[in-house]
């Protein structure tokens, strides 16, 4: 059989059901030997697209998300969206064509070292040589992207290495199997904690990806300890739960930090440092910690250990909580959590023209009713989902984090409704964010698809104009023209919304998620109260 026809069989069998990407002469058999296959070739408008939907793909299923793109710019274009997987933990194969082995030792048309470029922002990367290591190197791609910490894989095939004959077949598919940590540790750690009277959790992605946010529940209400999430882990707890503080992130004066500086003790479970650095929150290194995760603790001198369990997130929870004994919720918690809901909900009914984002997010939560899957993208908009929109349930708010890279919205809406047909999904971005890959409309409408794409629109990089003028006190070249977004939409098929009033919102929400087709809601946003989100607000709070 040819070696592409055998590469497709190993994508089969390790369950693929969707390849993102675009086309090129170098990947020409691959996507010939795809014909009749049970994989779904998604044909995007951008390789970056294709990486994103992958990503986002990827961390809602925890399977493998696959994209494809050619040699030379098409590998290139994948980056943005690889690197983002490979930050943001989420299991990503990426496959690119190449030029054949005979002219990669001398100068040729479109080729570069891919593997070379891609060595930094992938967990394993690899070059096909032989055509009859193909279901070798397919099972140990999946396996390593899957395997802790999930991330983004690479696998180059040669256009002359596709077209060969070979034999061979898919090998079989493994569970990974779940470890648990030391039992002596298990035991040192409740001993760490029964003689702590101010215990936080601070819960990271790890939770998410093991599925664990019901034995960290659990966890909590049997122990009586609260909780703090990251932005990558909302939802772990309801917002309504009583032992929530909410979401942690911001990196001048966060107001739930009020809570670590009163804690004695941190338990981090599934917390990832590129979520947000431990001198953020433990500056002068005074709270100790024990920490739960997949992997043993990065070295830092704001993360002193206590003790270390390593191992599933869910097991390592479920085990260490015999040894625990019930906490009396010492009474800053209340009053922190009483603060934070008033804070938090203050200005969900604000009323005016232009709307504030406080606004915007009380009424796509109000609209979603519980069930929506967000896609934020990354812009002054992210500084408030992150703070102000708390989901009910985890693995609902995808965020770009580790990365933090514009552009993932749209494309990532995609995904999430081919993931989860059945549940509205709402891409929330700014205008810059939505421009980057807009155009990825055009994949949403040919492939039937019906999502809500919400624009906070202020003609401008809102974030870095907040940075520039906490900085210098005044701004340079963050603002530009939009076009005209109902039109925008109208030309893809989509439609178009406009709201200049808080009082339009919230019905054009909902007829939009009652919708069978894309809907575009282009929102006049105010932002003129950004500092107060983070450092005014947090001094506010730290002060009652």
């Amino acid at each position: 059989m040819k070696a592409s026809d055998l590469f497709v069989q190993c994508l089969e069998n390790e369950g693929v059901e969707y390849i993102f990407g675009i086309p090129g002469e170098e990947n020409t058999d691959l996507i010939d030997s795809l014909i009749g296959s049970k994989i779904e070739f998604v044909l995007v408008h951008h390789e970056q697209a294709a990486a994103f939907m992958a990503d986002v793909y990827g961390r809602l299923t925890g399977k493998p998300g696959v994209c494809l793109a050619t040699l030379g710019p098409g590998a290139t274009n994948l980056l943005t969206g690889i690197g983002d997987a490979y930050l943001d933990r989420s299991p990503v194969v990426a496959i690119t064509g190449q030029a054949g082995l005979d002219r990669i030792h001398k100068e040729s048309h479109q080729y570069v070292d891919i593997i070379g470029v891609f060595e930094k922002v992938t967990k394993w990367n690899q070059q096909i040589r032989v055509p009859k290591t193909i279901p070798e190197i397919i099972r140990k791609a999946f396996k390593v992207a899957v395997s802790e910490k999930p991330g983004a894989v690479h696998i180059e095939l040669p256009e002359d290495i596709a077209m060969a004959d070979t034999e061979g077949k898919p090998l079989q598919v493994t569970p990974i199997p779940l470890s648990c940590p030391d039992v002596a540790e298990i035991k040192k750690a409740a001993e760490i904690i029964n003689r702590a009277s101010k215990p936080i959790i601070l819960a990271g992605n790890g939770v998410i990806r093991d599925k664990a946010s019901e034995s960290l529940r659990k966890f909590a209400e049997e122990k009586n300890i609260p909780v703090v999430n990251t932005f990558m882990s909302k939802g772990v707890l309801p917002s309504d739960h009583p032992l929530t503080l909410f979401t942690v992130g911001m990196q001048a004066k966060d107001y739930v930090l009020c809570g670590f500086d009163q804690a004695d003790l941190i338990i981090t479970i599934g917390y990832d440092f590129v979520e947000y650095l431990p001198k953020y929150w433990n500056d002068e290194a005074m709270n100790l910690i024990v920490h739960i995760d997949s992997l043993s603790a990065e070295v830092d001198e704001y993360y002193p250990l206590a003790a270390e369990l390593v191992g599933n997130v869910g097991r390592a929870v479920e085990l260490l909580s015999p040894h625990v004994e019930k906490k009396e919720l010492w009474p800053g918690v209340k009053k922190l959590k009483a603060q934070l809901d008033e804070k938090l909900h203050a200005d969900d009914e604000v009323s005016g023209s232009p709307v504030k984002p406080q606004r915007i997010l009380a009424d796509i939560k109000k609209a979603g009713k519980e069930e929506a899957i967000i896609i934020s993208d990354v812009g002054a908009h992210k500084v408030w989902v992150a703070r102000m929109y708390q989901p009910d349930q985890p693995n609902h708010t995808i965020i770009s984090n580790g990365w933090a890279s514009m552009g993932i919205a749209v494309p990532g809406a995609i995904a999430a409704k081919l993931a989860y047909p059945d549940k509205p999904v709402i891409a929330v971005t700014g205008d810059g964010g939505f421009l980057m890959n807009g155009v990825e409309l055009a994949t949403a409408k040919r492939l039937g698809l019906a999502f809500v794409v919400v624009i906070f629109h202020d003609s401008k990089f809102g974030l870095i104009e907040w940075k520039q003028l906490n900085k210098f006190n005044r701004t340079n070249d963050i603002q530009f023209k939009d076009p005209d977004f109902m039109e925008f939409a109208e030309s893809f098929g989509a439609k178009g919304v406009k709201v200049k009033h808080s009082d339009e919102l919230l019905p054009a929400l909902k007829d939009a998620l009652n919708s069978k087709e894309i809907v575009l809601i282009d929102v006049d946003v105010d932002y003129s109260e950004n500092v107060k989100l983070s450092k005014t607000l947090g001094d506010y709070i730290c002060k009652l």
